[in-house]
């Protein structure tokens, strides 16, 4: 069974459908293996019964031949922000410790009524305001690569999904849903070795994901194989008349060709140069350079190109990200729902008294700043000017779909930094240095995918993004399933006992 769960996600519903394994006895593998593996911090909640009642329920359509999906019996974890009915949803924060929702998140209904099976709620920077998975009131999460018992030495899985890429990578379950709205799938993704798609802004329902940032929120997926990702994402995607920001066209289900089947001849593929940036690693830009060559080789046009404003990006990202912040904050109250002091003075003691309790101090700051930007006074200055930038990073993006049809860049800087490095900044310092080759994708609303390449010479990952025009995702994921194969990245799992 070590092997089945080492595997991809296609190779599990291949087993599942010839009736080589079971549903349950696939899960109960794969919640033994979340178990055995506690010390990384994966998971807030094991769904332990949901799970065996879903495989149960699987295991009897295989039985009668009336499986759902491809996905029928498959594991699957979700980010601990996005709503499950019954089934506790905290954000990692005090504030919603004890939050039982009553609905399900559209992706998450999705993914049940095509038959998969609910492993567990992963950990994730609180309400996903971080870049490291490290606060969360669960605690932090560990990287699998280079794992260390060392309470300050171990390598972070990134965020604010890193939950969800560690249990996909140690094997607890096939495929994550994630949130993305600055690259928290993407970055995680990167620094743990795995596949990770921040759809287009739209395609994929926010109905159910306890927002950060309304306008640059999506759900995102993380996976061990470019075809497992297009498995879940043709699941997810599509028009929900629940959500506002929902595209109405209807979503046609992508087929990808096998890998030795495709040719990239003439593909146009630019290098943006801002992002030969100031902390740009030596072994990422080698990374990039030798994709390039690699791409080059094979029929593509690869050449340079700029995004002028991609300076100001992370600067205005940050403005936004704390304006909205502050509004979507503002219902957590200790009044209708969330945690609730002990205070009975006043109202307003109640309230303050509450936040104060139920939010860390990086969620506060941000609350604080956001409001400050939003002030009367400073409207215009700051929040008004943001927009104005933002419409611009945006138009540079429709310029170079002029010349070239995606774009090669760096996921991250470097590979996963230690612990210990990474909390001797600030939570806005290093979201501005983590996200910054992330975070224009969210700013201009168009796909993007993070690929594993190779190993670093101290063993960890080295992973480079693509990025296209909005609704570019078949071109986008048939490129990355083309890399993914001449590459060869090896995975975690396949090295677990």
């Amino acid at each position: 069974m070590n092997k089945v769960l080492s595997s991809s996600l296609k190779i599990a519903s291949k087993l599942l459908q010839d009736n080589s394994i079971s549903p349950s006895e696939l899960t109960n593998a794969c919640l033994q293996r979340a178990k055995n593996n506690s010390k990384y911090n994966a998971f807030i909640t094991l769904t332990e019964p949901e799970a065996r009642k879903q495989a149960e329920e699987s295991s009897e359509r295989f039985k009668n031949q009336k499986t759902l999906s491809e996905l029928d019996g498959i594991t699957i974890a979700m980010k601990d922000n996005f709503c499950t009915s019954g089934i506790r949803t905290t954000c990692a924060a005090k504030m919603l410790e004890n939050f039982i929702p009553t609905y399900n998140a559209t992706v998450y209904d999705r993914l049940s009524k095509a038959g998969t099976v609910l492993i567990g709620k992963c950990n994730l920077d609180q309400y996903a305001m971080g870049s490291g998975t490290i606060d969360s009131i669960y605690g932090p999460t560990k990287n699998v690569w280079g794992y260390s018992d060392d309470p300050n030495d171990f390598f972070i899985a990134g965020g604010s999904s890193g939950g969800c890429a560690v249990a996909v990578a140690t094997g607890a379950c096939f495929a994550a849903v994630g949130s993305d709205t600055g690259g928290s799938t993407r970055n995680p993704a990167s620094y743990c070795g795995l596949v990770g798609l921040k759809p287009t802004y739209g395609l994929v329902s926010r109905l159910g994901l306890i927002p950060l940032v309304n306008s640059m929120d999506v759900p995102g997926i993380l996976s061990r194989t470019v075809d497992d990702c297009v498995s879940v994402l043709n699941v997810i995607a599509g028009h929900d008349p629940k959500d506002s920001t929902s595209f109405t066209k209807p979503y046609r289900r992508i087929r990808l060709p096998p890998a030795n089947k495709m040719s990239i001849k003439g593909l146009k593929i630019g290098l943006p140069v801002e992002y030969y940036c100031q902390d740009l690693s030596d072994e990422v830009l080698e990374t990039w350079n030798w994709v390039a060559q690699l791409l080059e080789e094979n029929g593509a046009v690869v050449k340079e190109v700029s995004l002028p404003h991609t300076e100001y990006s992370i600067v205005c990202y940050s403005i936004l990200n704390q304006c909205e912040v502050a509004s979507n904050m503002a219902r957590y109250d200790g009044i209708e729902f969330g945690f609730r002091a002990d205070e009975n003075i006043s109202t307003e003691k109640l309230y303050a008294t509450s936040r104060s309790i139920g939010f860390n101090e990086v969620v506060r700051n941000r609350i604080l700043t956001g409001n400050y930007f939003l002030l009367t006074r400073n409207y215009d200055k700051y929040f008004n000017k943001a927009l104005k930038v933002r419409r611009l990073i945006s138009s540079d993006f429709d310029k170079v779909w002029e010349d070239v049809q995606l774009l090669l860049t760096p996921t991250t800087l470097s590979t996963a930094p230690k612990y210990k490095d990474f909390v001797n900044k600030t939570n806005r310092d290093q979201c501005a240095l983590q996200d910054y080759c992330t975070q224009p994708a969210n700013m201009a609303g168009i796909p993007a995918v993070s690929i594993p390449i190779k190993l670093s010479n101290s063993g960890m990952p080295l992973s480079l993004q693509l990025m296209g025009r909005n609704l570019s995702e078949p071109m986008l994921l048939a490129l990355a399933k083309y890399i993914e194969n001449i590459v060869a990245f090896p995975q975690y799992s396949t090295r677990l006992l």
